[in-house]
């Protein structure tokens, strides 16, 4: 039942087949026009809004996610906007998205094989702009995995791979994001295979057989619902 709950009736045509489910890839959700918008917005932030992390620098809007609650801030109307049409496809169990986080990648970053964790709704989606991606899913380390677990989790081999294209729109639910581990892997180009393509090869126009993609700096707008979100007069005792 859980598993049927994860569809999204509106996102059906954009599901991913081959793949654990549910995980939809939606090409040209944004205009050319309203991506070049959007990165003017992340480009022209205040300084201070950045975090720089190993590998990615990031902005957070919507509040700091924390196991107590999240108190919430007032996202800004050039992110509302975007906010409001991915909450439109009813993603969040009938209630808004309030939180979205930007990362920048440069040409050569990544991120390591993780899961979101229990703070977020079970749903993450992402719109993708500047450049592509490709988005690698892995199975879990278990506990008693004994052999060469030692080995660092970049090195073990994804069980699946999308390539996610500027302009698109990913959601992952279901097993896709609570079983499953997502990373990027820190290259510069993507080569494809001349005789297997990604399962959402179809729906990528740069998806071609032998394809050599050079990656260039790509913004990810990552768009969730926090559901543990506290009134700001709850902490100062009112």
């Amino acid at each position: 039942m859980e598993e049927q709950d994860a569809r999204v009736p509106a996102l059906e045509p954009f599901r991913v087949e081959q793949v654990p489910p549910f995980i939809y890839y939606v090409p040209d959700f944004i205009s050319k026009e309203e991506e070049e918008y959007l990165l003017r917005q992340v480009f022209n932030a205040p300084k201070p809004k950045w975090t720089q992390l190993s590998g990615r620098k990031l902005q957070n809007w919507g509040g700091l996610p924390h196991p107590r609650g999240m108190v919430p801030e007032r996202l800004p109307p050039w992110l509302q906007r975007y906010v409001d049409k991915v909450s439109d496809f009813n993603l969040f169990g009938g209630l808004p998205a309030n939180h979205v986080l930007v990362n920048q990648y440069l040409p050569g970053e990544g991120i390591m094989p993780h899961e979101d964790g229990p703070l977020y709704y079970p749903t993450v989606s992402t719109i993708s702009l500047g450049s592509h991606t490709v988005l690698d899913f892995y199975e879990p380390r278990r506990p008693d995995d004994g052999t060469p677990s030692e080995k660092p989790r970049s090195s073990r081999q994804p069980i699946t791979s999308l390539l996610v294209e500027p302009r698109s729109l990913l959601v992952l639910r279901g097993a896709a994001y609570t079983r499953l581990l997502h990373g990027i892997t820190a290259t510069r180009v993507d080569e494809l295979d001349t005789a297997v393509l990604p399962p959402n090869a179809a729906a990528c126009k740069s998806a071609l057989p032998g394809a050599r993609l050079v990656r260039g700096t790509r913004i990810s707008l990552t768009i969730r619902r926090v559901p543990r979100v506290l009134r700001a007069g709850l902490l100062l005792g009112k």
